[in-house]
């Protein structure tokens, strides 16, 4: 179970760099676009979606890492 967890941890850990990454990339695709004055952008809107999936894997990881001491604690 605790081998689970860990490779459960580790897939949130890397969802979690892949929205990051996502997310930095739309915001710079945003930036570029208020520069020019096109107002609110698809990539504006991409990279709020992606920044509230990083929120939700690291809380997922977060969880994650609980459970992994949770169980620790309990042998």
């Amino acid at each position: 179970m605790n081998t689970f967890l860990v490779i459960l941890l580790i897939a949130a850990m890397i969802a979690t760099v892949v929205a990051l990454v996502r997310g930095i990339i739309a915001f710079l695709q945003e930036s570029t676009a208020e520069v020019k004055g096109e107002g609110p952008s698809k990539a504006a809107l991409k990279s709020n979606r992606m920044m509230q999936q990083r929120i939700f894997f690291q809380a997922g990881a977060i969880l994650i890492v609980v459970l992994i001491l949770f169980m620790a604690g309990r042998t």
